[in-house]
């Protein structure tokens, strides 16, 4: 349920920089919320063995690393910014949470099982 929301805060924060330019402060805020989500979406495929979603949100994380963040000019940050949104959203449909399975009873009558 974390990484769903995360997601959606991602989304969130990538249309509003694309709809207005961040400042400085803003920027960074949004750089931190992207990488952390990318890095929640690739923890995510990797538990559902999806590599090649894992793979490019990796990518997504690295590109708004705020530790080390890439200089991009205004236009090819736009063209990111929507990539990203269309990865996210993309995402909440592709790798939906299995869901838990429950623990089988040793008491249960189990075709073939033996008696305790």
């Amino acid at each position: 349920m974390f990484t769903k929301i995360m997601k959606w805060i991602s989304i969130a924060a990538l249309v509003l920089a694309a709809l207005w330019l961040p400042g400085a402060s803003s920027q960074v805020l949004l750089e931190v919320v992207v990488c952390v989500s990318g890095l929640l979406v690739v923890s995510q495929a990797v538990r559902a063995r999806k590599y090649f979603w894992a793979a490019g949100f990796l990518a997504v994380a690295a590109l708004f690393n705020p530790v080390v963040p890439i200089a991009l000019s205004r236009r090819m940050f736009l063209l990111l910014d929507w990539v990203c949104v269309v990865a996210f959203l993309t995402s909440l449909a592709v790798l939906r949470r299995q869901p838990i399975l429950s623990m089988p009873s040793i008491t249960g009558r189990t075709p073939g099982s033996e008696s305790l």
